[in-house]
């Protein structure tokens, strides 16, 4: 399902109903900013994704909207999540998909983190 990053938030998407506790996740860090969980599909042996705990759609929506703190504190929380998981030495991928032909799949800003091996070419050709 392909996601339009202009729509309003959807509260019942799937990672609101994280937030809120309604559906389980593999938590790997939470502050007032954010929560990080292992991906239930994971395309890399680590494969990490880290949501804001506000209801932004996009990561258009994120950086009109959110204040100052949010952001800061979301970008934070992504380096935090990298360091603790070992991924900064051996290096690794941050992705964020926005809208239909970026690929967003879930109408809540997220990103992913992949890691813990080589990783191949960014863009599939």
């Amino acid at each position: 399902m392909a996601v339009d990053p202009t729509a309003p938030y959807d509260p019942e998407n799937i990672f609101a109903k994280i937030l809120r506790g309604e559906i389980p996740c593999n938590k790997v860090y939470e502050d007032g900013h954010a929560l990080a969980f292992h991906d239930i599909n994971p395309q890399a042996d680590v494969h990490i994704l880290v949501i804001p705990k506000g209801a932004y759609v996009s990561w258009d929506d994120f950086s009109e909207h959110a204040s100052d703190q949010e952001i800061a504190g979301f970008v934070r929380a992504v380096g935090n999540v990298a360091r603790e998981n070992g991924l900064v030495v051996r290096g690794y991928r941050l992705l964020g998909n926005v809208g239909r032909n970026g690929g967003q799949e879930v109408p809540h800003l997220h990103v992913h983190l992949f890691g813990g091996g080589p990783l191949g070419p960014m863009l599939a050709r």
